[in-house]
């Protein structure tokens, strides 16, 4: 079995993520390539040969400039801030690696195009971090839009709320500038919406946005303390007209109390109507607009193993996957791509359109009108 081997840089939550997914995949799937866990890289030395060993990489570093020149390095996974995604990205694939990159592309959408265009001239496989959409009961939508079960699609709706910055105390974090996160939640969380609607509906063509930034400093958690200056979004409106004739609405928050992960969509159809939220991460909403009218209701589909690829964590309907399992799913997905049989989704082309769209938001909501996405 072809064999390939990786290298992680960043060591926290998707580093982590990643390197779980890794060692996981071959197990899950026996048709994909074998990952050898080669080089972990993280600025901060502290516990880093630890993780090193309990993740099971041969070697580690501080320097991720050395992951990237190691000729025995195939692909590398990039789980940094935000602002090291466009040069780590942009080196690795000057240095001929497949790239696996978490969004946001970077921080402006020039960082994006740079990273596009690199993708391009690399001829290597360049895929973006967006797992919720690995999850087969979208899958399902998709086939179930695509064999018009619910008809013409003409609205989408999609809300992603979370509570992490919700406390007014909470502390200023990098996520509160935009030299260090670029965008806000545009680019933490209504990206992802843009992805399932990328997914599911198609691309965006216009797009009429409005941000607020609601505690507009935070303290500082670390001497001389103080408080800081937030200039990045905390929540955000949008209307969007799809290319292919749809409307929809986009709405996300980083301060909704109570929400921890909650991103729902629902697909408005000629013929009914499909819901998904992510809270009830295996479960499906299907409405047809068919049969007498007193019995006609929401049906509950629960993930089995008629959605793939969950068949391949579980035999049994109704048992779940995690967040995790889906990180699983696009490891093997970036693995089949490198071994050519696949094509990228999210790949750096796609994300492009993304970031176009995010980054229209953010120009529509300083101009006050709509915005062309080119």
């Amino acid at each position: 079995m072809q064999t390939i081997r990786a290298g992680v840089i960043g060591t926290g939550f998707m580093g982590k993520a990643h390197s779980l997914a890794y060692g996981a995949v071959a197990a899950i799937f026996a048709d994909v390539p074998r990952p050898l866990l080669v080089t972990l890289c993280d600025v901060d030395p502290a516990n880093l040969d630890a993780r090193a060993r309990a993740f099971g990489f041969e070697k580690f570093t501080t320097d991720w400039r050395e992951a990237v020149a190691d000729p025995s390095i195939d692909a590398v996974s990039i789980t940094t801030w935000n602002r090291t995604h466009r040069d780590i990205a942009i080196a690795a694939l000057s240095a001929g690696k497949h790239v696996w990159c978490e969004k946001p592309m970077g921080l402006t959408l020039q960082d994006a195009e740079d990273m596009a265009d690199a993708a391009r001239r690399s001829g290597r496989v360049a895929l973006l971090g967006y797992n919720y959409i690995r999850n087969p009961v979208l899958g399902l939508a998709r086939r179930l839009v695509a064999e018009g079960a619910i008809g013409t699609v003409f609205d989408f709706r999609g809300q992603i709320d979370e509570d992490y910055m919700a406390d007014p105390d909470a502390p200023w974090t990098w996520r509160m500038r935009r030299d260090e996160a670029g965008l806000g939640v545009l680019g933490d969380l209504m990206c992802h919406l843009v992805s399932a609607a990328l997914l599911l509906v198609g691309p965006v063509a216009q797009v009429c946005a409005q941000l607020h930034t609601v505690h507009r400093t935070r303290r500082l958690p670390a001497p001389p303390h103080g408080a800081a200056e937030v200039d990045t979004d905390d929540h955000a409106h949008a209307l969007v007209r799809f290319a292919g004739g749809a409307t929809g609405s986009m709405v996300a928050s980083r301060i909704a109390h109570g929400r921890k992960n909650l991103l729902r969509l629902e697909l408005h159809g000629s013929k009914g109507m499909i819901v998904f939220d992510q809270e009830r991460l295996n479960e499906l909403e299907l409405y047809v607009a068919d049969g007498a009218a007193d019995t006609r209701g929401f049906r509950r589909i629960l993930s089995a193993p008629e959605h793939p690829p969950y068949g391949a964590f579980c035999p049994a309907p109704g048992h779940q996957l995690g967040f995790n399992d889906l990180k699983v799913i696009e490891a093997a997905h970036f693995l089949r791509c490198i071994a050519g049989r696949e094509q990228p989704f999210v790949g750096f082309e796609d994300g492009l359109l993304i970031e176009r769209t995010i980054h229209g938001m953010a120009a529509s909501a300083a101009a006050g009108s709509w915005a062309a996405i080119a």
